[in-house]
């Protein structure tokens, strides 16, 4: 459901204002307005209204649903739009390309979708025009069922973030604007286009059936608007041309649909439904003895199925295929078996180790990636869930409150060392040329010791408090207690460090926001709270008391920037494999909470394409991801009360009980094209039989 909030209100509003102002315009020559039409109309058309609502919102759910398989599989078929129009969309934008432009055709996008596509719509039945209310809103409802699977498996990027110079104008109008658009729109949803499809499939309707032509002026205002559309969004960086084609071919389609279907206002015209509501609470074991022969009725007629039985049993059949591949391919996460309470995840390579507080005691529990349903026994000293540990390849490491073991899990009944530590901040382990390195970071002093126990000298550390570690390899990052907004690197074996400032502040008008929701923005106060590196990038959560950002450091140019909005929290941004992970609370308002958007959700960008993927989008808590080469794992709070450690597949793979109805169903649809083909020839020529006598 879309909050009627802010721009959004005032584009609802503004939409409504403009659809009754015009109605003098549009109405047939003879009707008369009258403000208790406003009242009757809904009266006599609720279900009709009821049906453009449900598709209107039913879009919000599936554009979640777009969204994760858009991250689970990849599926994007931009690049193959690309081949084929090249740059011709970015060549409208550049010649037009105007502020005051851009300004109206961004309101005129949304305002104007809203007048024509539902607004206007109500007014045949504003002025009792069953006839055409009946087709425009089955019309348009199968525009919309023609365009999900479009949107759920034919993903199309909108052009401003695909093309490198297209700007997407509307998107970044206002902060407000854009927060909006980042909420309800998944970027994906180009092909094909609904705003055209929809006014297309209207101005279809009224060439087809206004034979009295009572609606010859809001038609051609509807063709002007078409246009008008297009140009907009080429112009404003959303659409291809190939969208627009799209649009119109599944406009077509729906008004044959729509005349096809007309059936379907036998039962539920408005006129005779409030009768058979009132039967049915009347007399209720009538009503559904009615019912039920009516089902037998229509059962029986697949005993001896003609052509249009086999073809009710295929579209059945590919909504079975639809259904569950859509399925199995938003819920790829799956738990680690033996979790109950998880403290703290660490994964590397092949490996998974989390800190659990166990009903026997807080201890680690250990998987292979590739085999969840079994845990690996792992000697550990005595554990709390304030331990901790580190992991690299299959190397781990985990201190106590007095003792350090270090343990190689392909051998895990052994350790490989035993050492006596007290106070641990952090542990780390560093890949030196010599071999694994044990960091330890206590009361803001670095200690490092070799696999066999030996001392090894942190002569890189300038004995500033240290408040936080990193590595790979045998670089390391560390932050100071003395500058908490600078990153220091250095290498183990070599002398010194380099510091590298980060840029970690926001535009005035986000801030100025987060001002408005009574949140103290603090930058000059600001300090670094997660560091995570990789070779080549640095990625950091800072915190400026109204929010913590997430920064991304290129290591070889030294250029940071924001990833992400800055107005909302970031939490554990993991990087690595070219992939920067993070959790976030996405559009979360504390000055107006929206329980929507309270929880944690984990998003992922892609560093070379530098594009942006929401990885889960429900209402439960998710946390602490990492990225692995072919797998993101995170934390989440269930809705029975449990936690659990989930483990996504990037690399989308379909549940053998799906496999096994996918190969039934393609066997069934195999007999029955061919029984529906053969059927159809035989009712032809029997058909042409009757002719002829």
């Amino acid at each position: 459901m879309i909050e009627v909030e802010g721009v959004y209100l005032t584009w609802l509003i503004s939409a409504l204002a403009i659809g009754v102002a015009i109605m003098p315009i549009v109405k047939p020559p003879w009707a008369r307005i009258s403000i208790s039409g406003f009242v009757d109309f809904i009266r006599r058309y609720w279900l009709h209204v009821l049906i453009l609502f449900s598709i209107y919102n039913a879009k919000d759910f599936l554009d979640q649903v777009d969204r994760i398989i858009m991250a689970n599989t990849g599926l994007d078929m931009t690049p193959w739009i690309f081949a084929i129009e090249g740059s011709m969309v970015l060549s409208i934008q550049n010649m037009f390309l105007n502020s005051t432009l851009t300004f109206l055709l961004t309101h005129f996008y949304v305002v104007g979708f809203m007048v024509i596509c539902y607004v206007s719509i109500f007014y045949f039945a504003y002025f009792d025009d069953r006839w055409m209310s009946d087709r425009i809103t089955l019309t348009i409802f199968w525009v919309y069922l023609l365009a999900v699977p479009f949107y759920l498996f034919f993903n199309v990027r909108v052009t401003g973030d695909f093309i490198p110079e297209m700007i997407p104008l509307a998107y970044n109008l206002t902060p407000e604007i854009n927060d909006w658009f980042t909420r309800i729109d998944p970027f994906t949803n180009g092909m094909p286009s609904l705003h055209i499809a929809f006014p297309f499939s209207v101005w279809l309707c009224l060439m087809r059936y206004d034979q009295d032509k009572r609606w010859e002026r809001y038609r051609k205002i509807v063709a002007i608007f078409t246009l008008l559309t297009a140009f907009s969004i080429i112009y404003l960086g959303i659409h291809w041309f190939s969208d627009i084609i799209g649009g119109m071919v599944v406009a077509v389609l729906a008004v044959h649909l729509s005349e096809k279907s007309q059936f379907v206002w036998n039962y539920l015209d408005e006129r005779t439904i409030n009768s058979r509501i009132s039967a049915l609470l009347s007399n209720p074991n009538k009503s559904f003895a009615i019912i039920k022969n009516k089902i037998k009725q229509s059962s029986l007629k697949f005993k001896k199925p003609g052509s249009s039985e086999t073809t009710a049993l295929i579209i059945g059949l590919l909504f079975v295929v639809g259904a569950t591949v859509t399925w199995d391919l938003t819920h790829q996460a799956l738990p680690a078996k033996g979790v109950e309470l998880p403290v703290e995840v660490k994964a590397s390579g092949e490996w998974m180790v989390t800190l659990d507080n166990h009903t026997d005691g807080v201890r680690l529990i250990v998987h292979e990636i590739s085999n969840l349903e079994n845990e690996i026994e792992v000697i550990q000293p005595n554990l709390d869930d304030r331990s901790h540990y580190d992991l690299s390849g299959g190397t781990l490491a985990v201190a106590n409150t007095t003792e350090l073991f270090v343990v190689n899990l392909t051998n895990p009944s052994i350790s490989l060392l035993k050492l006596s530590i007290a106070n641990v901040d952090e542990l780390h382990i560093v890949e030196s040329s010599n071999g694994p390195v044990i960091a330890v970071v206590s009361g803001g002093s670095v200690e490092l010791y070799s696999i066999s126990g030996q001392n090894v000298d942190a002569n890189w550390w300038a004995d500033d408090n240290v408040t936080m570690l990193d590595s790979i390899g045998d670089d390391i990052v560390y932050v100071t207690e003395g500058n908490p907004t600078e990153l220091r690197f250095a290498q183990i074996g070599n002398e010194g460090s380099i510091a590298q400032k980060l840029n970690f502040s926001a535009s005035e008008i986000e801030n100025e926001i987060l001002t408005s929701w009574g949140l103290s923005v603090d930058e000059a106060n600001a300090t670094i709270s997660d560091i995570s590196i990789t070779r080549t990038h640095a990625a950091v959560s800072v915190d400026v008391n109204a929010t913590t950002r997430l920064v991304l450091l290129d290591r070889y140019t030294g250029e940071s920037h924001i990833v992400g909005d800055p107005k909302y929290p970031v939490f554990t941004p993991h990087l690595d494999h070219g992939l920067l992970v993070w959790a976030a609370q996405n559009h979360f308002n504390p000055s107006n909470p929206i329980e929507k958007y309270s929880d944690k959700e984990i998003l992922m960008l892609d560093i070379s394409t530098n594009r942006t993927e929401l990885l889960t989008s429900d209402e439960i808590e998710q946390w602490a991801p990492m990225a692995l080469e072919n797998h993101i794992i995170f934390s989440q709070a269930n809705q029975d009360g449990t936690t659990s450690v989930e483990v996504l597949n990037r690399n989308a793979q379909l549940q053998p009980y799906s496999s096994i109805v996918l190969q039934t169903s393609v066997i069934l649809m195999l007999g029955l094209i061919f029984l529906n083909i053969v059927q159809r020839q035989l009712e032809y020529r029997r058909d042409n039989i009757s002719e002829e006598e």
